[in-house]
């Protein structure tokens, strides 16, 4: 019996890989305008991106108990296995929820076969370990080798990234006002990571034309084996920069795939349009 695969809507997977690898979808929460919205069910990333450069300021909830322990139950009631990959919790309480609702099923379905694994990832760094864990699941393979290479590849998982206005982490308390004054001021882009599930800032651009070609060298001094891997590229709605990145690494490296996708509405809430991000590992692939 193949494991079933279950994500959060922070992972930024395209609809591609549910329809690929029947995976569950549990969404985050959105509030914007004062209206609540789950992410990219009933609100789709482009409406809160455009909101947002007219000055609306989104807020953004965890995914509740209720909503895991109802697909959680779904698989435990049919005595199938499954696995959900969380979004990091340093940057969200969804896999405390995710928790909570795992003690509720195994209190009622004491065999129930559920494992709940933070992946200390985000947005397409956290879906390129969901998409190689699907795989793994369609392929057969049990639940201890699944956990195993999830484990493996979110901790050789980079994320490096830029946003397009400091305003927004500054929103999201990620910087100082006096950060993201200066930083509009002297047009200083800033390149940040991801360190133990947090936000990380990791150097200072200026002018926005090197930014991109900074990512690229830290990709060559961070990546191995950069060739054979399936790498991502997600974007807050800026596909023509995103589409940049993906040919500057493709001359460079010409890796084994780039997925590129929009930045969903929950994490796309706190970085803002503009964003570009880019994932890939520091180890060699498995």
């Amino acid at each position: 019996m193949n494991v079933n695969i279950i994500v959060d809507s922070a992972s930024d997977l395209p609809k591609s890989f549910y329809d690929e690898f029947q995976a569950d979808m549990v969404p985050l929460l959105v509030h914007l305008n004062g209206q609540d919205y789950e992410d990219s069910r009933t609100i789709e990333s482009e409406t809160v991106y455009q909101e947002m450069r007219n000055g609306a300021a989104p807020k953004t909830a965890q995914a509740t108990p209720e909503s895991f322990f109802q697909v959680f139950k779904k698989y435990a009631e049919k005595g199938e296995p499954c696995v959900y990959l969380a979004f990091s919790s340093e940057l969200s309480g969804t896999y405390q929820s995710a928790k909570i609702a795992e003690q509720q099923v195994k209190e009622e379905f004491p065999d129930a076969q559920l494992d709940v694994f933070d992946t200390k990832c985000a947005s397409l760094g956290y879906g390129l370990v969901a998409h190689r864990a699907a795989k793994l699941a369609k392929d057969g393979a049990s639940r201890e080798k699944i956990l195993e290479m999830a484990e493996y590849h979110a901790s050789h998982m980079e994320h490096i990234f830029t946003v397009d206005d400091l305003e927004y982490l500054y929103r999201g308390g990620r910087v100082s006002r006096t950060q993201a004054f200066m930083g509009s001021l002297l047009k200083i882009k800033p390149l940040l990571h991801v360190e133990d599930g947090k936000l990380v800032p990791l150097e200072k651009i200026r002018g926005s034309k090197k930014v991109l070609k900074r990512m690229v060298e830290i990709m060559e001094e961070r990546g191995d084996d950069i060739n054979n891997q399936v790498i991502a590229i997600s974007h807050g709605d800026d596909p023509d920069h995103a589409e940049k990145l993906a040919g500057m690494i493709r001359e460079k490296f010409n890796p084994k795939e780039i997925l590129i996708h929009t930045i969903g509405a929950a994490i796309g809430a706190h970085a803002g349009p503009g964003t570009i991000a880019l994932f890939f590992l520091n180890d060699t692939y498995k």
